[in-house]
C-alpha cells in the first residue's frame, strides 16, 4: 500500500509498504480521509516524530477485513478512526499518568496510522459512523470533540457570553459548540479573511480583525462594559493568552484549547485582581466523540465552511501541506485523501 513516511528534517517519502493483516481482535480499514492534525505539525516541526513514522490520526473508512475474533464489525462498515472506550488499564497517558508532559512524553511511535491507503485498528477502537455524516466530514470527528471537550470542562452556562481568539479549525469549531451548549452570543477574533468568513457563516455574533482593532476594547464593549463570561484561546501565539486574561470578566474564565510550544509572556498585574480562573483542556473522552457524531448528525455543528475543494489533497501532496502549516497559517481544514 502507499503510504506517507516521515523520513526527519520536514521531508516526507511516498512509499509503498505492507498492507497490515489484522491479527484476531483487530480490523483492517481503508482510509478514505484523514484531517492534518496540528499536533502532527507539531511533532514535524520540533521534529518529535522518529523518521520511519507515518501520522495521521483523524481519519474516516470502511472496514474492508476483521481477524477472527471480531464480532462487533464487518466488512463495508463506515467507522471513525477513534473514540472507542478503552479496557480496563489500557487508558493512555494523558489520562492516566500522574505527571503527564507532552512535549516529553506525548509521541506515540511504532504505529502506522492514517497518511495511508489502509489502517490496523483494535476492535474497541473505532465509532460506527450515522448515515447522514458524509466520509469527509466524519474525518474532523478528532477536533471536533477536542472542542466539545473544551466547551463541556468550561464553566459555560446558558446565556453566557463567549470570546473565541483563532478561528482555524478548531476556533470554529468552539464556536459552535460554545453555541451548541447554550452560549448567549459568541465573538471571534480572527486576522485571516478565509476563516473571518467562516466564522461569520456557522454564527458568530461579530468577527473582530487584530491587526485593526482593539479585541479587548471591543469585546468589553460588547458585552456592556464587563468582558466576556468564558473565553477560548485556540490561537496559542505569543499575546494571545495574556490577551483573553485581560479581555475576560471579573471572576471569568479562560479556557486554554491551543497547545504553546513557545514561552508566552504575561503581566498578571493587569489581571488578576479581578481573580480570573484559568482552565487547561486537553484531548477527548470516548464520550465526546459520539457527542460529536450527534451533534454533527443533527446539524448543529457543520463541518463545510472549514471544507472546500482546496482541503483536500493527495498523498503526494503532504509534504508540502506540511510546509505551508508551519508558518503562520491562514488555511482552514487540510485532508489528505490517499
Amino acid at each position: 500500500m502507499k503510504a506517507a513516511v516521515y523520513k526527519g528534517k520536514h521531508r516526507f517519502e511516498i512509499a509503498d509498504i505492507p498492507t497490515p493483516t489484522p491479527g484476531p481482535s483487530q480490523l483492517l480499514v481503508k482510509v478514505h480521509s484523514c484531517g492534518i492534525c496540528g499536533t502532527d505539525v507539531h511533532a514535524v516541526m520540533y521534529e518529535i516524530a522518529p523518521p520511519g513514522t507515518v501520522l495521521g490520526h483523524e481519519f474516516s473508512g470502511t472496514v474492508v477485513k476483521t481477524g477472527s475474533q471480531v464480532s462487533r464489525w464487518k466488512a463495508g462498515d463506515r467507522v471513525v478512526g477513534g473514540g472507542g472506550e478503552p479496557p480496563a488499564g489500557d487508558q493512555p497517558a494523558s489520562r492516566s499518568h500522574p505527571r503527564y508532559n507532552y512535549r516529553t512524553m506525548g509521541f506515540q511511535g511504532g504505529r502506522t496510522r492514517a497518511y495511508a491507503e489502509y489502517v490496523l485498528m483494535e476492535e474497541w477502537e473505532p465509532l460506527a459512523l450515522p448515515a447522514g455524516v458524509p466520509d469527509d466530514h466524519a474525518s474532523l470527528t478528532e477536533p471536533c470533540a477536542v472542542a466539545v471537550h473544551a466547551v463541556r470542562n468550561s464553566g459555560l452556562k446558558l446565556g453566557d457570553s463567549v470570546g473565541v481568539l483563532g478561528a482555524g479549525p478548531i476556533g470554529l469549531l468552539c464556536l459552535q459548540a460554545a453555541k451548541a451548549a447554550g452560549a448567549g452570543k459568541v465573538f471571534v477574533s480572527e486576522p485571516a479573511p478565509a476563516r473571518s468568513r467562516a466564522a461569520a457563516a456557522l454564527g458568530a455574533d461579530a468577527v473582530l480583525d487584530p491587526t485593526k482593532e482593539d479585541v479587548t476594547g471591543k469585546l468589553v464593549d460588547l458585552t456592556g462594559g464587563q468582558g466576556p463570561d468564558v473565553i477560548f484561546d485556540c490561537a496559542g501565539i505569543r499575546s494571545t493568552l495574556d490577551q483573553a486574561m485581560n479581555t475576560v470578566r471579573r471572576s471569568g474564565q479562560v479556557v486554554l484549547v491551543a497547545v504553546p510550544w513557545e514561552p508566552l509572556p504575561l503581566l498578571p498585574v493587569d489581571w488578576m485582581a479581578r481573580e480570573i480562573r484559568l482552565h487547561t483542556s486537553w484531548g477527548s473522552s470516548p464520550g465526546d466523540w459520539k457527542i460529536s457524531l450527534e451533534l454533527m448528525r443533527s446539524g448543529k455543528i457543520s463541518m463545510k465552511p472549514l471544507l472546500s475543494e482546496s482541503s483536500f489533497i493527495p498523498l503526494e501532496g503532504i509534504e508540502k501541506a506540511f510546509e505551508a502549516l508551519m508558518k503562520p497559517s491562514t488555511q482552514l481544514q487540510m485532508v489528505v485523501r490517499p
